[in-house]
């Protein structure tokens, strides 16, 4: 038979010869590969035998882009790098992600999403740095983190997260792509016709790279018309898509509901079975991780997340409540649901330290609701991540109204100003 890594009690001195000493092991019926996740409390060994693994461990399925061999398995995607840098203030150097990112690995985290390499120069060199380092990095039970990169459906925009991304071991591109009617009114400006047409074109595109791991995502599926939901992520299974990212942009969602809807997507999207769900709440309501634990309940198998929850207006589904609800309560309430996250380096990790033309395209609660003013108008705080039209809008609001040339050198600029600073006085992160 083949040799393969085993894990062992630590109480245990391993003896073949002994057979005394292995009484702490056992067999599976159905022998299958693994990968231990018991890092800081295990060690390894080669045996000509089936695979067994000790009392103590769960073992991570190899990594399959689309399949999960343990149906109990939840995957985790931290979205820290690139959905939570969008809270004001948190804008981080290359250095800092490149170091979060050899955390989250630390962590055992499945997915990390490094980046939107588009956003700026910088953004592009820490996905590259992040998917030839940490992408690179096996420990000694043969893990290694998936690294993601961010994209638009634009080709420009694929080519460069593919160039960026493309070096590490396990690469992912995700692509995104709005689908509620706000935002294919007022952000996109497109049909849904237009749209099914983009999903056919730049997921094939994408795949015709080379890209074997594609990560779709559906922008505001919450307040998506359902059945337009099951053509759009049918459309993009058909052209390669590996997973479908079902997304609570706005927060706007109840726990019960969010669980129906994840289940009418596994039940109804043609191809479903074929790939993994997942789901990315926001917490606008508070309920982000109540939605994200009905989701997994429904069938979903990755969770997006951020360390403390950070990210855009109230946040995101927090990283350490998902996995610690999952490990505390995921045998006795979700039928033994469980990730691969070494949690004894949850605290170490924590204490690292289209709104423009519509204000509802990404607000569901306004400040003024909560008794709060705006700090300008649209109540856009601007950051690296920021455009040239919001840029352009809030420099209106300021009174200075530039010609395109002079506004060109002025955007440059701006974007060189953001990389590094956390707030300025008017209200430009």
């Amino acid at each position: 038979m083949d040799s393969l890594t085993i894990c062992i009690n630590p109480t245990f001195s391993f003896n073949p010869a002994n057979k005394a000493e292995t009484t702490s092991f056992f067999f599976e019926p159905k022998p299958r590969p693994f990968i231990c996740i018991h890092r800081a409390r295990t060690s390894s060994v080669t045996l000509k035998a089936k695979s067994t693994f000790c009392h103590e461990c769960v073992p991570r399925p190899l990594y399959i882009p689309n399949k999960i061999s343990d149906a109990s398995y939840v995957r985790v995607l931290d979205t820290t790098l690139r959905d939570g840098e969008q809270a004001p203030g948190a804008t981080m150097s290359t250095q800092e992600k490149l170091a979060i990112a050899r955390q989250l690995a630390k962590l055992g985290v499945d997915v990390i999403e490094a980046g939107f390499p588009v956003a700026s120069k910088a953004d592009f060199e820490a996905v590259r740095m992040i998917a030839k380092e940490v992408g690179n990095s096996v420990d000694e039970f043969g893990y290694s983190p998936v690294i993601g990169a961010v994209s638009r459906m634009v080709v420009k925009d694929i080519d460069l997260a593919w160039e960026a991304v493309k070096f590490a071991r396990h690469p992912r591109m995700c692509i995104f792509i709005p689908t509620s009617e706000i935002h294919l009114k007022y952000k996109l400006n497109k049909t849904k016709e237009e749209v099914l047409k983009i999903v056919k074109e730049m997921v094939s595109y994408t795949r015709k790279l080379g890209v074997t791991d594609i990560q779709f995502v559906s922008e505001d599926s919450a307040r998506s018309e359902k059945e337009f939901l099951y053509q759009v992520f049918g459309e993009a299974i058909r052209g390669g898509a590996t997973t479908i990212v079902c997304t609570d942009t706005v927060g706007c969602v109840y726990p019960t509901e969010w669980g129906e809807f994840i289940a009418d997507m596994k039940a109804k999207i043609p191809g479903a079975e074929n790939v993994i769900i997942s789901t990315h709440c926001h917490n606008d309501l508070g309920l982000a991780n109540a939605n994200t634990l009905a989701a997994v309940n429904a069938g979903a198998r990755q969770v997006e997340v951020t360390i403390n929850g950070i990210g855009e207006r109230a946040g995101n589904a927090s990283f350490e409540e998902f996995v610690m609800a999952l490990k505390c309560r995921g045998k006795d309430l979700l039928g033994g649901l469980h990730t691969g996250i070494n949690t004894k380096y949850l605290a170490s990790t924590s204490t690292m330290d289209g709104m423009l033309k519509h204000k509802s395209t990404y607000e569901f609660i306004s400040p003024e609701d909560i008794g709060l003013s705006r700090s300008n108008e649209r109540g856009i705080v601007l950051g690296k991540l920021s455009g040239r039209h919001a840029l352009k809008s809030r420099l209106i609001e300021l009174g200075h109204d530039i010609d395109e040339k002079e506004f060109d050198d002025v955007f440059l600029r701006f974007k060189e100003v953001a990389e590094h600073k956390k707030v300025t006085n008017n209200g430009l992160e």
